[in-house]
């Protein structure tokens, strides 16, 4: 079996991701797979940090070619064989998906650190407080208890995009675009439950794309830091709104 990168740098150290996925309910190959796969996941979101930093420090590339990269990337993942002579070309496009979607967050981050740094912190703070209690809820309860979540999930991901679009017919953008907001922050943080005994049922049943596995996961991060992000700065403009009027009325 092809190893994942992070396999030979854990190799080197005194502790390993498997050893923190012990859980009795879950079979030691399944175990050892989520440690490929959150190890895969750590270097994409890496990756996706560093994509992320070039675009705000050196605005290299045009917004519109990242998002294109990005989808081109993901769709040489769905079309490519999971073949173990493929996995380098798999990374590569997973890297490339990593580093492009980085670099198309980077006017959102820009902002960030232009107006509310402690925003950008306390954001990438709370996705990872979210997606580490998340998995370990998916993990230690019983095995396909979130599985009925997909159904649900994906009828509110439909409702979400109704209103959109209602909301471009009839008015009420405003009010939409909060429901998008915190309704989409909850969404995707119950897809972290899903999708993580979702990979749990498919490595059960052979399925051993960790590669796969770990683009899902980083969907759902992304979409998790995005929204915690802008309604901390939609907060942070609405105090220094809220000062300035103060100021004004003394």
């Amino acid at each position: 079996m092809v190893s994942s990168p992070f396999d030979a740098f854990l190799g080197n150290r005194n502790f390993s991701l498997n050893s923190l996925l012990k859980f009795s309910n879950i079979d030691v190959r399944v175990q050892k797979h989520l440690a490929r796969v959150y190890a895969t996941l750590a270097l994409s979101a890496a990756v996706l940090a560093l994509g992320c930093y070039v675009q705000v420090s050196m605005g290299a590339l045009y917004g519109g070619l990242t998002k294109i990269g990005a989808l081109g990337c993901l769709l040489g993942l769905s079309f490519t064989n999971k073949t173990p002579q493929n996995l380098n070309m798999r990374y590569g496009l997973l890297g490339g998906f990593s580093f492009c979607t980085g670099a198309s967050l980077a006017p959102l981050v820009g902002l960030a650190v232009a107006v509310a740094p402690n925003a950008l912190v306390t954001a990438f703070l709370g996705t990872c407080a979210i997606f580490l209690t998340f998995s370990l809820s998916a993990l230690t309860t019983q095995r396909r208890a979130y599985m009925y979540l997909g159904g649900y999930l994906g009828s509110a991901i439909t409702a979400l995009l109704a209103l959109r679009f209602g909301s471009y017919l009839f008015g009420g953008r405003s009010m939409v675009y909060g429901m998008e907001l915190y309704g989409g922050l909850m969404i995707f943080s119950a897809y972290i439950l899903y999708d993580t005994q979702l990979i749990v049922e498919r490595v059960s049943a052979g399925d051993m794309d960790h590669v796969s596995h770990a683009l899902d996961l980083l969907v759902d991060l992304v979409a998790i830091f995005v929204r915690i992000l802008i309604i901390l700065l939609k907060r942070s403009q609405e105090e220094k709104r809220r000062d300035e009027e103060r100021r004004k009325r003394k």
